[in-house]
């Protein structure tokens, strides 16, 4: 048998935790799972298995959907004790799957959490742990604010007693020998909403405990919207020296000159203005973090891989590239010969059409460094537009 779990509640016993996560999300109108689906700069799944982790659950059971265990490892990557299992039919069929997954572990506690609750308070965990020191079972909830109305074929047929009715949440927490013998008695025949309801199918007390607005179940495409500003902006610059007996690549494209740009990697002056304004219309630094001018590994690299990896963090943070403006600053080489065919190749690293793509070229009036052609400068625009 396997040892016990190390990590201990308030008072001194152990608890694990399982994330359902084995849904398709469809109401939420994305082209993942909504609980793989970027959010906050996550993937959803991954913010609630993070505040688990954090105060203490160990392990923590996530139920996937069939064949997703790719997307799922990447989602939950580096969160330690992770356990990976694959859902049931039902949300009672996958918790079933995920308690029985926990039997060799012997958790005296366990906090069973929907995925796509992913705002997850500690205050609210502590709460629902501390509840299960006198009773085997703890739900948050919070109070029902509106009128309610009984629905009878599109007309109201009477009212309900706001007072006496609450707004169940997650996690839900049990004394896990309880829920684990709750679930293998349910033969309810229809889908249990919850597992508190399982519980109280075979006698379980269950306390309520505070719950939190924090705690929102995204559903719709527009909880994913609200999140996200609608329009970000991006600026980057970047200048490289002329030197010669080097290659000289710009805007993607290798031109014939008598001198080339001197870096670390093909020193591509244009696309590095893009890069960074891409970063920047996320929030995720710049090109010298992600691709460190004293790192091998990027020693004479093509910049272009560097524009594909900022277009995929762009994607990753819920956003599509709405446009680029790209300006480019020497005496020499002209760009107007080569002008075209940047546009059609950036538009193609950034898979985006060429008509979101704009490359212009300018001088300095031979003043400044540009004018005295000792190198080459670039400043490039770029707007992001959220994707849902």
């Amino acid at each position: 048998m396997a040892d016990p779990p190390s990590t201990s509640t308030p008072n001194g016993t152990s608890f694990a935790a399982i994330i359902v996560a084995a849904g398709q999300g469809l109401r939420a109108g994305q082209p993942i799972p909504k609980q793989f689906t970027p959010w906050r700069g996550k993937p959803v799944l991954r913010h609630s298995a993070e505040a688990l982790s954090a105060a203490g659950a160990n392990p923590i059971v996530v139920a996937i959907p069939e064949n997703a265990e790719e997307i799922a490892r990447a989602a939950l990557a580096e969160i330690p004790n992770i356990r990976l299992i694959t859902g049931g039919e039902t949300r009672q069929a996958s918790v079933k799957n995920a308690l029985e997954a926990l039997v060799e572990d012997e958790p005296a506690h366990v906090l069973i959490h929907d995925a796509a609750r992913p705002a997850l308070p500690l205050s609210v965990i502590e709460r629902l742990l501390g509840a299960l020191e006198s009773t085997p079972g703890a739900i948050p909830v919070l109070p029902v604010v509106d009128s309610l109305s009984i629905d009878d074929a599109g007309k109201m047929a009477g009212s309900a007693d706001r007072d006496s009715l609450r707004r169940v949440q997650t996690p839900q927490a049990f004394r896990f020998a309880d829920i684990l013998a709750a679930h293998r008695a349910w033969n309810n025949g229809s889908p249990a909403g919850d597992d508190a309801q399982v519980a109280a199918v075979v006698g379980l007390d269950v306390a309520h405990v505070t719950g939190d607005e924090a705690l929102k179940k995204l559903t719709f495409a527009e909880d994913f919207m609200a999140e996200l500003p609608p329009v970000r902006t991006g600026m980057g610059y970047d200048v490289h020296r002329l030197a010669a007996g080097e290659e000289l690549w710009l805007g993607g494209l290798l031109i014939h000159h008598d001198r080339g740009l001197i870096g670390h990697s093909d020193a591509d002056v244009a696309l590095h203005a893009v890069v960074d304004a891409l970063l920047g219309a996320i929030g995720a630094g710049d090109i010298g973090e992600h691709f460190p001018p004293n790192d091998p590994r990027w020693k004479g690299a093509r910049s272009s891989q560097f524009v594909q990896h900022a277009a995929a963090l762009v994607a990753k943070a819920g956003y599509r590239i709405g446009n680029v403006d790209l300006t480019i600053i020497c005496e020499a080489p002209k760009i107007g010969p080569h002008r075209s065919a940047m546009q059609t190749k950036l538009a193609e690293l950034l898979g985006v059409d060429t008509a979101q793509v704009s490359v212009k070229a300018t001088t300095t009036e031979r003043l400044g460094f540009t004018g005295r052609e000792e190198g080459i400068a670039a400043q490039a625009i770029a707007t992001v537009l959220a994707s849902i």
